[in-house]
């Protein structure tokens, strides 16, 4: 082994980075096949977090070229479970669910330059030492500031459903994107955004940059907290998850912001708009 763990200046992720090991490989124990599935998902993640635009074949073909034998079928299956679809232009490989309504992307060529004009939401894998759990979270667009978030063992929509309930108790936004997913697709998700009176935007299917706000946020979250960790537990992660999000609102300051925090801006400009409507 040539990882020292216990090294006092080098971290474990920073060895594995200069010997070219994926960190993921360096906690793997072989314990049967669930075992080894669970590592090609923790692959899959970091690799689809880079490189977003892989679908099955180039994963396939870079698991392979990690050493590790796998077929497109068993790769195609475990990022169906991951919810995992590369982002570029594409035949439509898959029907919508015939019971739910789309809708069409309020977004193209749209300013957005103040708060709550508009929010995003998505749905990411977050690894555990062993098993996974998702993440949901509501952004808004204009400040980047998370309104509300939460994680599930389980894809339904219920925890999307409460996460939103969360959000709109803080304000309410003009419109709301989101992906296609059958959660923001239910008719359970979309009653309460018409029950708001909020537009209801969608991405189109394979689009790059519809929703491309909320795949940094992704991006960050993951290499910022999740990757540094390893979460033993259900709990655990949620706690890790909770403090970052709070570092990330108030403390992280963002250059496209100016260099300052989601939080400064979300609050700030949200007063300085009522102050004018109220004048």
């Amino acid at each position: 082994m040539m990882i020292e763990p216990k090294h006092k200046r080098i971290s474990i992720g920073r060895q594995c980075d200069l010997i070219g090991l994926p960190r993921a490989s360096y906690y793997y124990a072989p314990k049967g096949d669930n075992r080894y599935s669970q590592l090609m998902m923790n692959l899959i993640d970091e690799q689809f977090t880079n490189t977003p635009f892989y679908g099955v074949p180039r994963m396939t073909a870079w698991l392979r070229r990690q050493g590790h034998e796998v077929n497109p079928k068993r790769i195609r299956r475990l990022m169906r479970r991951m919810g995992l679809e590369a982002i570029y232009p594409k035949k439509k490989l898959s029907k919508a669910h015939p019971a739910h309504k789309k809708y069409p992307y309020l977004l193209r060529d749209v300013v957005i330059d103040r708060p709550d004009q508009a929010w995003c939401t998505d749905i990411t894998y977050i690894r555990l030492q062993q098993g996974f759990v998702y993440l949901v979270a509501i952004m808004d667009w204009h400040s980047r500031y998370v309104l509300a978030w939460d994680i599930s063992i389980t894809l339904d929509a219920a925890f999307c459903i409460q996460t939103l309930e969360r959000a709109l108790r803080i304000s309410r936004p003009e419109i709301f994107n989101s992906d296609q997913g059958v959660q923001f697709t239910s008719n359970d998700f979309t009653k309460i955004l018409v029950r708001e009176g909020v537009n209801i935007s969608m991405d189109g299917r394979g689009r790059v940059f519809d929703n491309i706000f909320v795949e940094r946020l992704w991006r960050t979250v993951k290499y910022e907290e999740v990757y540094l960790h390893q979460y033993l537990t259900v709990a655990e992660a949620r706690r890790g998850l909770r403090k970052y999000f709070l570092f990330y609102n108030t403390e992280r300051i963002h250059e496209s912001l100016g260099y300052k925090t989601p939080h400064e801006i979300y609050v700030k400009e949200r007063v300085n708009l009522q102050t004018k409507q109220a004048a």
